[in-house]
């Protein structure tokens, strides 16, 4: 199959909503690639539209556990969780074809139930809020505050503006331009 042919040469596709599916399966190709050569680059491709934070952070904190440096390609579309993981990839190895369209926001999430069930879902929301926006300063260089002004709402970027926000480091045409 496709994606396996993507393995051997060390590419992992993330194509779709980010999910605890989808987050273990890549989280699995990761750890199978630096078992593989600890050593030898392994490359996220992106074209996902976000989704679950717990999902997405189980991949980028395997991204930062693993030996090999794990790059970053944006191809079409990486929104929320989409951005994140693609600022995450390795300094000097996080790249956006150039009609890529990226989007930054702060997350969200439906709260029901008793009263003190809320504060406690609305206290978990501003800790998340607050470690992606520390984590997105870190990647970026960016500071907290910024990230925080510029997430409040959906933050659309071309690869271009991407690259000045420092989201990705260089917009290429061909895999030719891949440092």
């Amino acid at each position: 199959d496709i994606y396996n042919r993507l393995l051997k040469n060390r590419i992992v596709f993330l194509g779709s909503e980010v999910n605890d599916t989808v987050a273990n399966f890549i989280t699995a190709q990761l750890l199978f690639l630096e078992g593989e050569d600890a050593e030898k680059d392994i490359w996220l491709y992106i074209n996902s539209p976000g989704g679950s934070v717990t999902a997405g952070m189980a991949i980028y904190d395997t991204m930062q556990f693993i030996t090999p440096d794990v790059g970053t390609i944006c191809m079409g579309l990486s929104a929320s969780m989409g951005q994140f993981l693609l600022c995450a990839g390795a300094p000097g190895k996080r790249y956006a074809l150039p009609h890529a369209r990226i989007m930054m926001h702060q997350p969200s999430a439906g709260m029901q139930g008793q009263a003190s069930d809320i504060a406690i879902q609305a206290e978990q929301l501003k800790y998340i809020k607050d470690l992606l926006a520390e984590r997105i300063a870190f990647h970026t260089g960016q500071t907290k505050d910024q990230i925080n002004e510029d997430s409040d709402r959906d933050r659309w970027f071309t690869a271009e503006g991407a690259k000045e926000y420092g989201i990705i480091d260089h917009v290429i045409v061909r895999r030719g331009e891949m440092r």
